[in-house]
């Protein structure tokens, strides 16, 4: 019987162990971005690294991804060290390098969690259901964002048509991989980076941006990844403060049933 090829996902954060203890991966030219693969890749590829490794114990609580400097297209090599082991903690240090120079840094904690009273102060937002929403059309776009179907309620990039009294840097989506696929804490952390930088919703000009430093952390348990399926997730992502050549921004990520499954807070480039 002949397998089903692998996903476009599952490909592009594929790792194979050296004798040295290393990973090996190569970026995949379907989530290139402009300049390098799309951040979000980056991210899974790193967490992967710690979710597969033989030492790792729980389920991830956070990542936090500083992008050094940009990944060329073809190989690279992952370092991924679990510097300290607690009875329900667990932390990682781990790297990304082509030719001898580090591209991407990142620092993940594990956890061993367990059942403890729990609420959310975060409001589910008031969306329409994704079925009466038209898909974006990527073709246009940039290689990485035809692997989503992307059904945007609000905050358009580059939109020029909004008047100026209107502007936020506020996006709201509904977001699932492409073909669909069930979500996974990997795919989760790709998510988390799929809006596009606030500037070009606050501000609808083009200008060179890019993220710096993101840090994603985890609400979902496996159980609620499992009843999420390939169901799309809504997404909505606004930023604080723009200024000094830097903006932040902000970003949830909830299930279709009601259930806040990610946060994701991270610092944006942006040069006039």
């Amino acid at each position: 019987m002949s397998q089903s090829p692998l996903h476009a996902f599952d490909r592009a954060t594929r790792l194979v162990a050296s004798a040295d203890g290393s990973l090996s991966g190569s970026a995949d030219p379907a989530y290139a971005h402009a300049v390098g693969p799309f951040g979000g890749i980056t991210a899974a590829t790193l967490l992967n690294a710690a979710l597969t490794h033989p030492q790792r114990i729980g389920t991830p609580v956070a990542l936090t991804v500083n992008y050094a400097g940009p990944v060329a297209e073809g190989e690279f090599r992952i370092d991924a060290v679990p510097v300290r082991t607690n009875r329900s903690t667990q932390h990682w240090s781990i790297t990304l390098a082509q030719g001898g120079e580090v591209s991407t840094t990142a620092s993940a904690v594990f956890a061993l969690r367990r059942e403890t009273w729990t609420a959310t102060d975060a409001g589910f937002p008031e969306a329409p259901p994704p079925a009466g929403l038209t898909p974006l059309d990527t073709a246009k776009l940039t290689p990485w964002f035809r692997n989503y179907e992307i059904r945007l309620i609000r905050g358009r990039m580059l939109d020029t048509s909004r008047p100026a009294d209107e502007l936020d840097s506020l996006t709201q989506f509904w977001i699932r991989d492409e073909p669909p696929r069930p979500l996974d804490f990997a795919s989760l952390a790709a998510i988390c980076d799929s809006f596009y930088p606030r500037i070009f919703v606050r501000r609808p000009l083009w200008v060179a941006a890019g993220t710096v430093s993101m840090t994603t952390y985890f609400h979902a348990d496996e159980a609620q990844l499992a009843a999420q399926g390939s169901r799309p997730v809504l997404g909505s992502a606004r930023a604080s403060h723009f200024g000094r050549g830097y903006h932040d921004q902000s970003a949830e990520i909830w299930s279709d049933a009601g259930a806040l499954l990610a946060t994701s807070h991270q610092i944006v480039y942006y040069k006039e």
